[in-house]
């Protein structure tokens, strides 16, 4: 009976994930906000996605600006999305805007690793599996 109530309840209704979902903490959106990487650097790291930075080299893969690549300039995690150099639209009096993506549309091409906390996360998962 005592091993029932320790169990942590995880809701199924779509409003409770949606609830969680946009509630969140700033830790735990940064992780949400992962991208799938390329080929060659999922071969290289051993993973399938890494949170997304600001320096990261991305390529849209959906919407409107499919195929673009370009480096990320900015990372909103309150919105969930990511503003890349080159994603821009005019606007009518012809100042230029970022669009925001949001990071499952794009796929990390070139990581930006000049964190030390950031190589060792990545080479951490690499000489686990080796």
């Amino acid at each position: 009976m005592m091993v029932m109530m320790m169990q942590k309840k995880v809701s199924s209704k779509p409003r409770k994930q949606r609830k969680a979902h946009f509630n969140a903490p700033l830790h735990v959106r940064h992780k949400k906000m992962s991208a799938p990487l390329s080929k060659d650097l999922r071969d290289k790291y051993k993973r399938r996605s890494f949170p997304v930075r600001t320096g990261d080299t991305v390529r849209v893969v959906r919407g409107d600006f499919k195929g673009i690549e370009g480096k990320v300039t900015r990372v909103d995690s309150k919105k969930y999305k990511v503003y890349i150099d080159k994603v821009k639209r005019r606007k009518v009096n012809g100042e230029e805007v970022l669009i925001p993506i949001h990071p499952s549309n794009v796929i990390i091409t070139d990581l930006d690793l000049e964190d030390e906390k950031r190589r060792m996360k990545l080479s951490k998962k690499v000489k686990t599996t080796e």
